[in-house]
């Protein structure tokens, strides 16, 4: 038990839970005809995320027409989590100008968010 365990009377479990809604949302151009450089990507991402136990990687969204997606991760620090998917996104031709949003706590009104392109 730590010295903030001690102080606030909270398990580590619990500190985890309250931290883990941090959020790194891309919204990407796809335009390509297949799903096969999404889901190869979709690998490396997972396989990344893993490997540094950062979170997760929770899937994507896709258009219809393919147009366009969404990839979603969530973890305790949505800083090192986008600073370790980084350079797997820029590798992926279809990412070139996609938006991040880096989200520093749960989904509500007042939660610091950070955009970047890609």
């Amino acid at each position: 038990m730590g010295i903030f365990d001690k102080l606030f009377g909270l398990k580590t479990n619990e500190i985890e839970t309250n931290n883990s809604e941090h959020a790194v949302i891309v919204s990407f151009l796809y335009g390509l005809e297949d799903l096969d450089p999404l889901h190869r990507l979709e690998a490396e991402l997972r396989k990344s995320i893993d490997k540094n136990s950062l979170g997760e990687y929770d899937g994507h969204e896709i258009a219809l027409d393919y147009s366009d997606g969404t990839l979603y991760m969530y973890g305790f620090n949505a800083e090192t989590l986008f600073k370790t998917v980084q350079p797997i996104l820029e590798k992926a031709e279809f990412m070139k100008g996609a938006n991040v949003k880096m989200r520093f706590g749960p989904p509500e009104d007042g939660v610091k968010e950070i955009e970047v392109k890609i």
